[in-house]
């Protein structure tokens, strides 16, 4: 009911909605004398304010038609290379000049938490020049007719492993944010069954491996509440005349009214400093606003039955780090992990995954080689920091690509032969290394690290701007 009550009044809004754009054009016309006055100005600028925050926004595009490769700009071409019913594989196929090297092949999984995978244009601009970048663009289950079946978490666990079978083995898989349990239970299956695709790494970033860890507003809610209370009051059917008509799903408008609850305050000022930008003429953060909001009011709905079992699965009853997590019937065992690389990053003021939650897949695989996995904590970001924006640009992203980079296929077998044809000390107690372990089971920094991340850290506080 509520879905259709929300489409009836985007719907009755309409006509206010025409009005309000041809007074703004009226009045930002430049033939006209009253867009160079104040009153002008305000006029527009309030008929602009009340038509953007009644539409609904559509899917962006990623826009991203060029490159610098080597100091040389390239032409970029978005290509599909895999398609199913609920996801398409995106390529972001480059030019290259010849004699350039290719980089490393990414799979970056985007989260399927409403926002669309456009989200990560950004993550996907700033890996480009260096890397050949694939992305999961998943579908609005509301245009997703019924005839086409059903899509739950485990589906979405094939949809990888299919994706991992496609790209082959020389794939390094990024998760952001809620694909990170997904991922990591993917791999976890490939590598029990020995499967050749297996991906040479997986970066991990603000995701929700263990939400028992400094639990979040998110995580509190989910536990508080229980399932019963989601089934009930969270999912609903898609109205006429979508093509997904009947379609049991989770709205992407409940999802982001969730979002901006959280910091409402910080979004009503944005929208009262963006009319007061209008008024004052200031064409460049005016632009800004629009670019952000954009793609933050642009949401997708969830299918019901995923968006029950990954509530229930990953927050309420924490299988994966219980051992618990089964998919089709099969247990989920992160121990099989071996010869992936894994590297988990998360963001100081994470309001969403708490600090610790995705470092927590360094206790699960344990039997990865210490020197093949690492953890790094960014300071002075939250949740959309660890993906996106100028930290992320400078220090985030060149620590994944290094890592890939020192982490090819076939790694851990080239780790596991070296190891075993070194002589043994005889005295002298073995050197831990780098990244060794603590007793936790987590990778412990070592006294430079430490030194070079301190470094690093206060270098961005002097020098980089302040987090979006």
């Amino acid at each position: 009911m509520y879905y259709q009550l929300y489409e009836f009044n985007h719907a009755a809004l309409q006509p206010a909605r025409a009005y309000a754009d041809a007074v703004r054009l009226f009045y930002s016309n430049p033939l006209n004398p009253m867009a160079q006055t104040y009153l002008g100005r305000t006029l527009a600028a309030g008929a602009e304010l009340f038509e953007r925050t009644t539409r609904r926004y559509t899917k962006p595009a990623f826009g991203l038609t060029e490159t610098n490769v080597n100091g040389v700009r390239v032409a970029v071409h978005e290509e599909i290379v895999w398609k199913k019913p609920f996801c398409q594989l995106l390529h972001f196929k480059r030019d290259l000049p010849e004699g350039a090297r290719r980089g490393p092949s990414i799979l970056m999984v985007a989260p399927m938490s409403g926002h669309y995978a456009t989200l990560l244009r950004g993550t996907v601009e700033t890996m480009l020049p260096y890397a050949d970048v694939y992305i999961t663009d998943w579908t609005d289950a509301r245009t997703v007719a019924l005839s086409e079946g059903m899509f739950d978490l485990d589906d979405f666990i094939d949809y990888l492993i299919e994706m991992f079978q496609h790209l082959g083995p020389d794939t390094h898989v990024m998760a952001v944010c809620q694909p990170s349990v997904p991922v990591l239970a993917a791999v976890s299956l490939m590598e029990a069954r020995k499967d050749k695709c297996t991906p040479a790494s997986m970066t991990l970033m603000g995701g929700p491996i263990d939400t028992r860890q400094n639990p979040t507003a998110v995580n509190k809610l989910a536990e508080e509440k229980g399932i019963g209370w989601f089934r009930e009051n969270a999912v609903m059917p898609v109205p006429w005349p979508n093509p997904g008509f009947m379609r049991m799903v989770y709205p992407g408008f409940l999802q982001l009214s969730g979002f901006m609850s959280m910091n409402l305050d910080r979004h009503i000022t944005a929208h009262k400093e963006f009319f007061m930008h209008l008024v004052k003429n200031d064409g460049d953060s005016a632009e800004k606003h629009r670019d952000f909001y954009d793609e933050y009011l642009a949401v997708m709905d969830l299918t019901a039955e995923f968006y029950l079992q990954t509530v229930e699965t990953v927050f309420i009853r924490h299988d994966l780090p219980k051992g618990q997590m089964k998919h089709r019937g099969k247990l989920v065992d992160p121990k099989a992990i071996r010869r992936v690389a894994l590297l988990t990053v998360e963001g100081e003021n994470d309001d969403i995954s708490g600090v610790g939650q995705t470092e927590a897949a360094h206790r699960l695989c344990e039997n990865i080689p210490a020197d093949m996995r690492h953890h790094y904590l960014q300071p002075a970001v939250g949740h959309y920091g660890v993906f996106n924006g100028s930290r992320f640009r400078s220090e985030i992203a060149p620590r994944i690509l290094d890592f890939m980079r020192s982490n090819p296929a076939g790694q851990a077998e080239k780790t596991s032969a070296t190891a075993t044809s070194a002589p043994k000390p005889r005295a002298a107690a073995p050197k831990k290394p780098a990244a060794a372990t603590s007793g936790k089971g987590g990778p412990r920094k070592t006294a430079s690290s430490r030194a070079k991340s301190g470094k690093a850290t206060t270098a961005a506080r002097r020098n980089g701007p302040k987090p979006a």
